[in-house]
């Protein structure tokens, strides 16, 4: 399990990169988004797609 620490360094980081309501998203998820946000992606865009290719 991702600690504690770790999830809320991924969830600062997601809101300083502007993805917001990230508070519901996993670990996985808030790190595939932000990935996505680095490489140009619309930080919105990149919260959707990666709750999507999580739920497959």
């Amino acid at each position: 399990m991702v600690e504690d620490k770790e999830l809320h360094d991924l969830r600062r980081r997601a809101h300083e990169a502007g993805i917001e309501g990230n508070s519901k998203m996993t670990a996985e998820e808030l790190r595939k988004a932000l990935g996505e946000v680095e490489k140009g992606k619309d930080p919105q865009e990149a919260k959707a797609h990666a709750k999507q290719a999580s739920h497959r």
